[in-house]
């Protein structure tokens, strides 16, 4: 019988090529959670690099900020045409001003004001006139209000106030991107959703505050409003209220400093994740029972494992197991002592078989080479069948 001997491998096989790119797979994931771990670290330190670096007080309607959202401008230029503007930023200075009947009081932070302090200011604020900016969800109501509705962008709304607003605006239209509306209210610049600046007395509600800002002070009348209201009187006090001089629980809820949208928007996202959950989830059927323990026949695991073997292209880890379980297997037949090494059996098989000691070396050899390639691998495994068959025939 003419046999040959398997070829020696001469280059890394498959197998290799398939645990380097599992191993590049096992260590890219701690490497890209290492990466984003990171990133956050690096934006947290550089924020709170930011915010640390930020002037006090420096923010959206602060007289001294010269951002888009900044109301630096208006500030100056009220300065330009005599008003003599003073900035306060807490409550102490605010009660160390002086503020009468000559004065106009402006509030561009309310929702920084405790509950008790709006209410002082809207019932005894000493000045003639009292102007509140930034009217977010729960400040309107601090100073007697109803909560007003924001609206999209409005260009060219014209003043139109009426009787009780006090007011003299006449000829003035602004321009806003986001203006709010108050319904039901006493004003000036009405829409269908209501006025823009709802008046009450000498306590005035500013729903289209960014005329007030340096990014569109320039849009539309805004200057001129801003001018007329706030220029009325000699003296302007532009009160920017510290949120450190809250206590208790004053002030306006956490719902004023969050957009109307979000809120929606979380019911929706929760929705949608429901939804996912109801139409990917898996469903779970009845329980199966099964007596114990199960029953597996070798030949159904020994067809498993070779499936596993041939999906991952180990051929190398594949023909070690063939070479190993037929020496073993071998030994055995050929009766040599448990424990001997593999050349005493390999001796021992080349003598019962008649096949060369050199070509039952390449066979049997835990050093020998194994097969690369699926060819090579099936030759191999046909070669150990044969040599196992001359050991029973002998």
């Amino acid at each position: 019988m003419t046999t040959t001997a398997p070829t020696a491998p001469t280059a890394t096989g498959g197998a290799s090529g398939a645990s380097g790119g599992s191993s590049g797979r096992r260590f890219r994931r701690p490497r890209l959670t290492t990466v984003v771990v990171l990133l956050a670290l690096v934006t947290l330190v550089v924020g709170g690099l930011l915010v640390g670096t930020q002037e006090p007080g420096a923010g959206r309607l602060d007289p001294d900020e010269t951002g888009a959202d900044g109301a630096r401008a208006v500030a100056r230029v009220l300065a330009d045409q005599g008003v003599d503007v003073e900035v306060v930023r807490d409550a102490d200075a605010l009660e160390d001003a002086r503020v009468d009947e000559d004065t106009t009081l402006l509030v561009s932070d309310p929702a920084a004001l405790g509950r008790d302090a709006a209410e002082d200011l809207a019932t005894d604020h000493g000045a003639a006139r009292l102007v509140v900016a930034d009217p977010r969800r729960g400040v309107p109501e601090l100073f007697g209000f109803e909560d007003g509705r924001r609206l999209g962008a409005v260009d060219g709304v014209a003043a139109g106030c009426d009787d009780a607003a006090g007011v003299d605006l006449d000829g003035l239209e602004v321009a806003v991107d986001a203006p709010v509306a108050f319904d039901g209210a006493s004003g000036c610049f009405p829409t269908e959703d209501g006025v823009l600046l709802a008046v009450d007395g000498d306590v005035a509600l500013l729903g289209v505050d960014e005329v007030l800002t340096n990014g569109q002070v320039l849009e539309g009348d805004n200057a001129a409003l801003a001018l007329r209201l706030l220029g009325a009187e000699d003296r302007l006090v532009w009160y920017v209220p510290d949120p450190a001089d809250i206590s208790g629980e004053e002030g306006a809820s956490l719902g004023s400093f969050v957009p109307d949208w979000v809120v929606p928007a979380v019911w929706l996202a929760a929705l949608t994740v429901v939804a996912a959950m109801l139409w990917r989830g898996r469903r779970f059927g009845p329980l199966a029972t099964e007596p114990l323990p199960v029953v597996v026949r070798a030949i159904e695991t020994t067809e498993s494992r070779g499936r596993l073997y041939r999906r991952s292209g180990d051929r190398q880890h594949a023909a070690r197991a063939l070479r190993d379980a037929t020496r073993e297997r071998l030994a055995q037949q050929v009766g040599t002592t448990r424990g001997a090494p593999a050349a005493a059996v390999v001796h021992e098989v080349a003598r019962r078989s008649g096949w060369p000691v050199g070509l039952v070396g390449l066979l049997l050899d835990p050093a020998a080479p194994v097969p690369t390639d699926d060819q090579q691998l099936l030759q191999f495994a046909h070669q150990l069948r044969d040599l196992e068959r001359e050991v029973r025939r002998a």
